[in-house]
């Protein structure tokens, strides 16, 4: 009883007074935590207008609208990673009116919490994609993306990364001009307003907020002496040199999640010029004479409006959202629209094509740990009160690694992460309820970085509401199953050395279904439980290709307008060549700062 009064007294004395508008958005914690009981009910009244998680006053709900305007100057597509940005950016020019499109509804307050946000995952704001890992495969995975202001930044880990500078060098030399990493970089540090890092590879003073988290578990410094021996130096990764392992930076502050939208979208709030609707799925662009006049949008109480763009329409609906709405207004191939009996405005092969994404496994071992980070009274209390303990954190995944394999020329093609205390559902707040008492599994999941196998997507209908067919052809090509089974090795012998042997670390001995006639340990023993285990890591990219005219997958030029239909761009992780080797938030900001730039710099701006 004590605490319950200890926490409402604090919950009280940082909550907003006056007269801001306090929308209870939902899922709520209780919500995702599949109707756990009243503590998760107590989590969510605690945060609901705590001015430092939630901060009603700061939302961008002036700019809602539920009938937009018969013409605007840009329509923007999707809110997330890179259409907040994009909405942001080019409202800036008060002359110039801006609508953004957006099929989800703002982002809850739970989200907010660091150590909690990935519950919101396969719940209401996320689109649950599911995807077959070959086309001769009944696996299926899922493909966690936002449906929700701010998109899947709304969903993710947060890890700021940015791949390599052989990235971008590789998409110059693919006929992409200025896509190079010295004028990348610019526009990476446009964004950055980094608390910690100042040298020429960060930025201070832009928009999106970049820092480690509060809380760091014990058990980190302990992975990090048995990386460096096993070799790995301690390096900023996003600096001059990009393998080794870091402690990760996240695009938060003080434990709190700074998404797309609330980094970009909650500064413009104040401006007329820019409108937003939200729980409204554009469903097509439309196009007269190749040239994008406006889109078609549904809301989710079945109204439907056609909205006139006098400059240009920006598709920002992801990888797998803007080739989705390319091939529903008759873009895309034309033989595979005129079969589903849509009209066909430009013949493009490659719209839903090179589709490619970072593969996972897991290597467990079994530790002994009595840790009970979790959500519970104690920390429930420290991040309320110091925004600080397991609920501001990361987990074990404040550590990240990257190596080059055998394969890779010297390049990082596999990163690490580490996961073993996340932050669990809790029905009472006992800090006991999760745990087993004395044991625990240390995971490490090595991520292959640089795939060579290529999926797709495809339309399954004429109806734009329904999912596309998605094929990922994961581990199709040869040298793929390689490289992971590299990083499985590697992650072995980390097990090993005395700062994880204090754990009794011991590897796990489970045997996955379909691999009990290989010997254990074996090569292909372990390639066959990779094939059994393999799972996304969610950084799908590359269905809008950019390249130059004479690619024949290309979708979008240079300076993202797509091909073929005039005054229509892309601007998000579909129109990268290559997936870049690391976590692709940031660079898809990257690439909204750089659009924004080619639209400013073609209507004068």
């Amino acid at each position: 009883m004590l605490r319950l009064f200890l926490l409402l007294f604090v919950h009280f004395s940082v909550s907003l007074g006056g007269d801001c508008p306090n929308i209870r958005i939902r899922p709520s914690l209780s919500e995702t935590c599949s109707g756990e009981g009243s503590f998760m009910n107590l989590v969510d009244s605690l945060i609901q207008d705590n001015f430092k998680i939630h901060n009603p006053c700061g939302r961008p709900h002036p700019r809602f609208i539920e009938v937009p305007d018969r013409s605007y100057d840009f329509i923007v597509v999707g809110a997330g990673s890179g259409g907040s940005v994009v909405a942001s950016r080019l409202s800036e020019n008060p002359k110039w009116k801006v609508l953004l499109v957006e099929a989800g509804e703002d982002e809850p307050v739970g989200s907010q919490i660091v150590g909690i946000g990935l519950n919101f995952q396969e719940s209401s704001i996320d689109w649950n994609y599911q995807v077959f890992g070959s086309s001769d495969s009944e696996k299926i995975l899922r493909y966690p993306r936002g449906k929700v202001l701010g998109g899947t930044s709304v969903l993710n880990g947060m890890m700021y990364m940015r791949g390599t500078k052989e990235d971008y060098e590789d998409w110059k030399d693919l006929g992409n001009t200025g896509w190079n990493h010295k004028n990348v970089l610019k526009y990476f540090k446009k964004s950055e307003n980094n608390a910690e890092y100042e040298n020429s590879y960060h930025g201070k003073g832009g928009m999106q907020h970049v820092e480690r988290c509060p809380y760091t578990h014990p058990m980190v410094k302990d992975i990090f002496e048995a990386a460096v021996e096993n070799g790995l130096e301690m390096n900023d990764l996003n600096a001059e040199n990009q393998t080794g392992i870091m402690i990760a930076q996240f695009t938060q502050k003080n434990g709190v999640r700074r998404s797309s939208a609330r980094s970009f979208l909650w500064p413009a709030r104040d401006r007329p010029n820019l409108h937003i609707m939200v729980n409204s799925t554009v469903t097509k662009v439309l196009i007269k004479n190749k040239v994008a006049k406006g889109v078609k949008a549904i809301t989710n109480k079945g109204n439907v409006f056609q909205i006139q763009a006098k400059k240009e329409v920006i598709l920002s609906a992801g990888a797998i959202g803007s080739p989705h709405i390319l091939l529903h207004s008759g873009v895309g191939p034309s033989k595979d629209l005129e079969d589903l009996g849509i009209e066909v405005h430009h013949n493009l092969p490659g719209v839903g094509e090179n589709l490619q994404d970072h593969v996972l496994t897991r290597v467990n071992f079994m530790i002994n740990q009595s840790d009970t980070n979790t959500l519970n009274w104690d920390t429930l209390k420290d991040y309320i009160i110091n925004g600080n303990g397991p609920l501001s954190s990361r987990d074990l995944m404040v550590a990240t690694a990257k190596i080059a394999s055998p394969y890779s020329n010297g390049r990082a093609d596999i990163q690490y992460y580490f996961y073993g205390s996340l932050v669990g559902c809790s029905k009472t707040g006992h800090p006991d309820e999760l745990n087993t008492p004395g044991q625990k599994v240390l995971t490490m999941m090595p991520v292959m970085l640089r795939p060579k196998s290529k999926g797709y997507i495809k339309l399954k209908s004429s109806n734009p509401l329904d999912h596309p067919k998605i094929v990922g052809n994961y581990l199709q090509d040869p040298r793929d199953m390689e490289i992971i089974l590299h990083g499985v090795k590697f992650a072995m012998t980390l097990g090993k050395p005395k700062a994880l042997q204090k754990y009794n670390a011991t590897l796990s001995r489970e045997v996955p279904k379909g691999c009990e006639d290989f010997e254990f340990g074996s090569d292909d023993f372990m390639r066959c439980s990779i094939k059994a285990e393999y799972g996304s890591d969610n950084h799908q990219a590359g269905t809008c290709k950019m390249g130059p005219p004479n690619d024949p997958l290309a979708v979008v030029d240079p300076k993202l307008k797509v091909y073929g239909i005039d005054r229509l761009r892309v601007m998000d992780s579909s129109i990268m060549p290559n997936v870049i080797a690391g976590n692709t938030h940031a660079t898809i900001q990257m690439i909204a700062e750089m659009g924004s730039d080619f639209v400013k710099e073609y209507w004068g701006y």
